[in-house]
């Protein structure tokens, strides 16, 4: 065979390939893997005006799949003010002024990234702290989860919430002493009216309540966020991902990245869920049928229910089996009620539908293999491969169920305080020592045989594969004597690739350097092997290439 049209050489290949785990070289025609070898066996290969790629000592491995990211909102936040290690008043005040002054028509200026101790380890946000930073225009902050946020006072005025509001469970207005709302808001119910202020109108975030825009974008709207999803998309083939899995979606998001497929600026594969809210009835999982018909090619496809079980720890939203270890009494609000939840797995599952949920307390976690277990029970054992999302704390119990349920782990390495950006407080006080062997737990999932995918939950952390890598291979225990549940590097790198090739039922194509599989492959600056685990999160991708085409890089 000869005729390969680009060829990389000189590399310390990565294959993920358990039949050959290494080799220096790597041949691609059109969007295949036509050979993997040594550069003796590939140089062979090479057409004469094949594009050649010198790693010059560097690992190559297979294109990272990013298995759990927001990317229209991601991406949009990128032209927001972010607060990655902004404390106190005075700092505050001059990142927010500075921000205003750039934004005079802004109707409502966004921070993103905000810290649970902004104002002091302990010291709750209130909207007269915010005031103090600005109080002629509306102002929101959001935590670095997205699960919280903080208003000032014009803000909750305008949105007409200043006076609290009835939420559906899991969602909170805080309410001050004095019957007015303090300014922290909980979930995205009580964030949505504060929300709807902002000039763009939404638009990207309405994924992540799966909601479609309430009127049709104009021409300059439809470019604009067009814009956006390809600002996102390249950042992310930078980083060296070829496949992303969203964790929201509509339509309108859709049809916005099939227009972007059709111009050939697809440089990511994506596949977008549909978003089974608890406001939506469970007959509404035949237009989750319809999108996954409707998109369903290499590139972009739309064959998975996304659900939330409950909300994040740090705001006491999580659902526990146990109460909380500081709040005497509670264990937090699920969002589905176990039969509404159980019926939506058994309808989703028997429409051949995956299913991803996100369930961060170890209470949510059980009802969510609850529901999978139930759909196994009606519709009989497949490979539905249906997953859990984050899982920060495991009940001892439910270990075991995982395994026999075939679900997958999707995981975060950025995501255990202390890890890389996040505090420790109040997470590792909410929880409780007791807890904290439970808490992410990677190598207990591992032992069991469970499949593990790794990721970042983009913007919540840092969309950076080797920021992540890193934080896996360092995590250190919080606590003498409990488990760390650190990777290996090679753990770690298996989780970007071929585990999140696995969740996705795309083990097949991608994931790994194996003849006859997608061209999906990056080409990292560096030997990770012999590079110090400190430097690890320093490491880039040079060239990226998917579907056998070079999307960043030369």
């Amino acid at each position: 065979m000869s005729g390969a049209e680009l060829v990389i050489l000189n590399g310390r290949v990565l294959t993920m390939d358990a039949g050959m785990p290494r080799a220096e070289a790597v041949a691609v025609s059109g969007n295949r893997i036509v050979a993997v070898g040594s550069n003796n066996d590939i140089i062979g290969l090479a057409s004469p005006t094949a594009r050649r790629v010198d790693a010059q000592g560097a690992t190559v491995m297979p294109g990272m799949v990013e298995a759990h990211l927001h990317l229209f909102a991601g991406a949009f936040g990128l032209r927001l003010l972010q607060l990655d290690g902004v404390q106190g008043l005075p700092a505050l005040r001059d990142k927010v002024q500075a921000y205003a002054k750039e934004n005079p028509n802004e109707a409502l200026l966004i921070c993103k990234a905000a810290d649970y101790n902004l104002f002091g380890e302990g010291v709750m946000t209130t909207r007269q702290m915010l005031d103090e930073v600005l109080e002629e225009r509306p102002l929101l902050l959001v935590a670095g989860d997205h699960h919280t946020a903080w208003a000032n006072t014009i803000a909750l005025r305008k949105a007409g919430i200043l006076q609290g509001r009835d939420l559906p469970p899991g969602n909170e207005i805080v309410m001050d002493d004095n019957g007015f709302a303090a300014g922290e808001l909980r979930e995205g119910e009580a964030q949505a009216p504060v929300m709807a202020l902002r000039s763009s109108g939404g638009r990207e975030n309405l994924g992540l309540h799966g909601e479609e825009p309430e009127t049709p974008p104009t021409a300059a709207e439809r470019a604009d966020d067009i814009a956006v999803l390809e600002e996102g998309l390249r950042l992310c083939a930078s980083y060296g991902f070829t496949s992303l899995h969203n964790m929201d979606g509509n339509r309108y998001q859709l049809d916005l990245l099939q227009e972007i497929e059709g111009r050939g600026n697809l440089d990511c594969r994506i596949e977008v869920p549909f978003h089974l809210t608890p406001a939506k009835p469970i007959e509404s999982l035949e237009e989750a049928s319809v999108l996954a018909k409707e998109f369903a090619t290499d590139r972009l496809s739309a064959n998975r229910v996304k659900m939330f079980m409950d909300g994040v720890i740090d705001s006491a939203t999580a659902v526990m089996v146990e109460d909380y270890a500081d709040i005497p009494g509670w264990r937090g609000d699920p969002l589905h009620s176990a039969e509404r939840f159980n019926a939506a797995c058994i309808e989703a599952d028997r429409r051949g539908l995956q299913i991803s949920v996100h369930a961060i307390g170890d209470g949510a976690v059980r009802r969510v293999l609850d529901g999978y277990e139930a759909a196994a029970r009606v519709n009989g054992k497949r490979d539905s491969r249906h997953r859990i999302e984050h899982i920060e704390v495991l009940h001892p119990d439910d270990l075991r169920r995982f395994r026999e349920l075939g679900v997958v782990a999707s995981m975060q390495p950025p995501h255990p305080p202390g890890a890389m950006d996040f505090p420790l407080e109040p997470w590792v006080s909410h929880v409780g020592e007791e807890r904290w062997p439970w808490a992410f737990p990677v190598s207990y999932l591992r032992a069991e045989g469970v499949p593990i995918a790794f990721a970042s939950d983009w913007p919540v952390s840092d969309v950076n594969p080797m920021r992540g890598v890193k934080a896996a291979v360092t995590r250190k225990a919080w606590h003498p004597g409990h488990p760390s549940h650190a990777s290996t590097l090679r753990q770690a790198l298996h989780g970007y690739t071929a585990g999140g090739a696995y969740a996705g039922h795309r083990e097949k194509t991608l994931g790994c350097l194996k003849a006859g599989l997608f061209a999906d492959i990056v080409v990292m600056d560096r030997d990770l092997e012999t590079s110090e685990i400190e430097d690890l999160d320093q490491a880039r991708a040079v060239v990226t290439i998917c579907s056998g085409k070079i999307t960043w890089g030369d």
